[in-house]
């Protein structure tokens, strides 16, 4: 979606604020299904115990309001007799049994893919889409500090079952006649079968081509993005399409499951693309109008519909929002298009935390939308996911002209959210995660607004791996650099930066000006040639894609995009280790016993060999002893050359811990706990020790 649109609808709403009615937040009803005890009713300090809410959203809002006008489609949308939109969403809350004891905030998880991702980021928790358990409450982190945590859906393309959330958006038709445009679809698949799904994942459905566009529809395939595409006939492939299913409770889904048949089944690796014709466009943007009223509802309203009503007030003064990859790059997404105040002005996240999300945007607000596709080296690379602005403050597009940053910085200081952004290594490699600080060519700094904090989590990868690590499919064992501790002392951060102003840590990130920032070859990294290890020959860059003239309206016509010109991207200098420079280092990087990298490569058997393996960091663990170093030619230094023992490799990590404390930028509790597990790390340690 352009940000033209957007910024002519976000100049009328301020112009018309004043005549517009001071109206609530067009949640019309929230219809609570379950409420019921959570984690067996354990209680959480003086929190006490925690409730389950869940339900469905109802949602009305005004197609010609300008704060709304912005999503795709709506101008075509059905009204009901009130001459409203409707919508609906799956709700799912953990709130204090007795609101009051709560801590004032909600955290809102922008769920990723219909999953619930908050509470194993913050609580060390198992990943589950059903926290009900006290197993599912982890160490309690969250409700300890008394947050509610509200879930709700916001995409309508996802398949239903195993509990996730689900948008239910109107069709867009113009004169009661469907909406017909052309898709396309990728698949790659990293073993061999005979089948996909044409969305790529298990969970999310598809368009179903129409009777023509199945006719006239085109596959092909290709070993590597760059390579030519080659046609397969028809007579080679076919697509199933799957009933939609039912739902017991909650929204109903939206799109079936497609899946291609392919005689021979699929080439391990290689990129296979159908474009065909389909109709029918749902209104996806409505997902961000889903989170804006739900998070407004909650703070702001005062009546008898509200759930946690505390004698006539709301319970909540403040809202966070976390996003987890997609979902980060969703609440980037949110704040570009100016979702965060609601049709009455007022602010609805006071603080965001997009993580992992690099410089992209997403594939959300468009006619025929897939926000299920994301940008990667390999896989999904020409998607309207990274495209400009990919700054939060000023920046230009040297293709086009065009000014502009993810925040509205025409807003005074108190009506801006504050943005901790933050990022692991990976994703300079695979997210385009230095564009978030340089000017879009890569030739300098970019200047970051007072609200908004950078923090680069070095030598860490998209989502840590789990230990030991293994490889996956990939050629280098995954990188298991941990850098949820650091998470939960920037939450914290930012809760006291909202509450009283008080100024979270310093920015962290890689700069141009202090060297720290360079391009990616290696001799500029000066990442250390390791034995047996090869370096990456391929990264993931952005592009200026022509979707055609109609993409400003968020409808594309050219499918696949021509390529216009390229963004630079840059990736952090490398100490003698192999280590990332100028960045914020979890423990374990910082007193290493390996060299931790942003970067890993597709495995042969996994096929495109040698492309990057997605998101994916690399884990080399140092020689031993002096001679394991000499006898495989490693020029790092052994474990035994670092350190005399056990106890100085400690002590190194409890000074480090200590500093990171001082720092605000880990929390005791989980200084404490690191040190406490460093004896899992003995596999990695000299026998003599």
């Amino acid at each position: 979606m352009s940000r033209n649109r957007a910024l002519l609808f976000s100049i009328v709403s301020v112009s018309l604020l004043g005549a517009l009615p001071q109206i609530s937040a067009e949640l019309v009803s929230l219809e609570l299904y379950e409420r019921s005890s959570f984690a067996d009713g354990a209680l959480f300090d003086d929190s006490g115990a925690y409730q389950i809410l869940r339900g469905v959203a109802h949602y009305e809002v005004d197609s010609t309001h300008p704060r709304n006008r912005v999503v795709v489609d709506i101008e075509n949308a059905p009204r009901n007799v009130r001459g409203r939109i409707e919508f609906e969403s799956d709700v799912f809350i953990l709130a204090p049994a007795d609101p009051t004891k709560g801590n004032g905030a909600l955290l809102y998880g922008v769920n990723n893919r219909g999953r619930k991702n908050t509470l194993n980021f913050f609580n060390t928790a198992r990943a589950t889409n059903d926290p009900r358990t006290r197993n599912h409450a982890g160490d309690g982190f969250l409700f300890r500090h008394g947050y509610t945590i509200v879930w709700c859906g916001w995409i309508t393309e996802l398949l239903v079952g195993d509990n996730k959330l689900l948008l239910k958006a109107p069709v867009a038709t113009i004169d009661n006649k469907p909406i017909r445009g052309r898709v396309r679809q990728e698949v790659v698949a990293d073993k061999p079968v005979h089948s996909m799904p044409l969305s790529r994942r298990s969970s999310h459905g598809s368009y179903p081509p129409t009777d023509d566009g199945l006719k006239r529809a085109e596959l092909t395939w290709r070993l590597r993005e760059t390579d030519p595409r080659v046609p397969i006939p028809r007579s080679q492939w076919r697509l199933e399409q799957r009933p939609i299913g039912a739902v017991e409770r909650g929204v109903s889904g939206s799109l079936p499951e497609i899946r291609l048949h392919l005689v021979g089944g699929f080439q391990p690796g290689s990129i296979y693309e159908l474009i065909y014709e389909t109709e029918g466009p749902l209104l996806q943007g409505l997902g961000f109008v889903a989170t804006r009223d739900l998070i407004s509802f909650l703070k702001y309203d005062n009546t008898e519909r509200h759930p946690l009503l505390v004698g006539s007030a709301s319970p909540y003064q403040y809202a966070y929002g976390f996003g987890v990859s997609q979902s980060g790059r969703y609440l980037r997404n949110f704040l570009h298009l100016r979702f965060n105040q609601d049709e009455s002005g007022r602010k609805v996240f006071d603080g965001v935390i997009p993580h992992v999300a690099g410089a992209g945007l997403g594939f959300f607000n468009f006619r025929f939308a897939q926000p299920n596709r994301h940008n990667g080296q390999h896989e999904d690379h020409l998607f309207s996911a990274d495209r400009f602005p990919f700054t939060y403050g000023k920046s230009v597009n040297p293709f086009d002209g065009q000014s502009d940053s993810i925040l509205d910085l025409g807003l005074p200081q108190e009506a801006q959210a504050k943005v901790m952004h933050t990022q692991s290594a990976a994703e300079y490699w695979h997210r385009a995660g230095s564009l978030v600080h340089t000017d879009p060519l890569g030739q300098r700094d970019e200047h970051i607004p007072a609200n908004v904090r950078i923090y680069t989590f070095g030598g860490t990868q998209h989502g840590p791996a789990a230990w030991p690590p293994t490889r996956g499919g990939a050629q280098n064992l995954r990188n298991p650099g941990d850098y949820k501790p650091l998470l939960r002392a920037l939450l914290v951060a930012l809760d006291a930066w909202v509450r009283d102003g008080t100024p979270p840590p310093p920015s962290v990130y890689p700069r141009i000006d202090s060297g720290t920032l360079v391009a990616w070859d290696q001799v500029s990294t000066a990442f250390p040639t390791l034995p047996g290890i090869r370096y990456p020959t391929v990264i993931q860059q952005p592009h200026q894609l022509n979707h055609g003239p109609q993409f400003a309206e968020g409808i594309i016509t050219i499918l696949p995009p021509n390529k216009r010109g390229d963004f630079v991207v840059l990736v952090p200098r490398y100490d003698a280790d192999g280590n990332p420079l100028g960045t914020l280092l979890p423990p374990e990087v910082a007193v290493p016993l390996a060299t931790y990298t942003g970067w890993n490569l597709r495995h042969r058997t996994q096929g495109a060999e040698d492309m990057l393996a997605s998101l994916a960091g690399s884990f080399f663990p140092f020689p031993k002893t002096a001679a394991d170093r000499r006898q495989h030619g490693d020029i790092r230094l052994s474990i035994e050359e670092r350190y005399a023992d056990f106890a100085e490799y400690r002590d190194s990590v409890r000074k480090e811990c200590a500093r990171l404390v001082d720092l605000r930028l880990l929390l005791q509790e989980d200084a404490d706990r690191f040190t406490d597990e460093l004896g899992k790390f003995q596999v990695l340690l000299p026998s003599s020790w």
